[in-house]
């Protein structure tokens, strides 16, 4: 049966955390705890100063960088897409060059085998008017 993952999801990141405030208190869990205290000035918690902090200078990023990122993808795109037709288009002509020698080994070889049939198609039948002749001879023809 199918588990809920919101206790997992929660206990998480509960422990991260746990983890970043003890990280940047060196370690000492006394210093954390002062960190994640409510701050009595404006009575709320520091963790959730922190999140707002990141929050915003997150969203302050992120526009600029938007615009940036995009340009370097579209470049990155054209670049990639360039890379590709030239490697597309030296595969098609060395398909073409291999058809085409193909298609001349082909021609020779046909040729060749036409022109050994030929001679061997010659050979039986000088043969066989030679052994014709000498049969009939036995009974007074030609």
């Amino acid at each position: 049966m199918s588990r809920s993952r919101v206790p997992l999801l929660v206990g998480g990141t509960a422990a991260a955390g746990i983890g970043y405030y003890l990280y940047t208190a060196g370690g000492d869990g006394k210093v954390a705890e002062k960190q994640a205290e409510v701050n009595t000035t404006t009575n709320t918690p520091q963790i959730t100063a922190d999140v707002h902090k990141l929050s915003s200078k997150i969203k302050g990023e992120l526009p600029g960088r938007g615009q940036e990122a995009q340009k370097d993808a579209e470049l990155l795109g054209r670049q990639t897409g360039a890379k590709v037709d030239s490697a597309l288009s030296k595969t098609e002509a060395e398909l073409a060059r291999a058809k085409a020698e193909a298609h001349a080994y082909t021609k020779e070889a046909r040729d060749a085998t036409m022109k050994k049939i030929d001679e061997f198609d010659k050979k039986v039948e000088n043969e066989a008017s030679k052994a014709k002749s000498g049969i009939w001879s036995w009974f007074g023809g030609k």
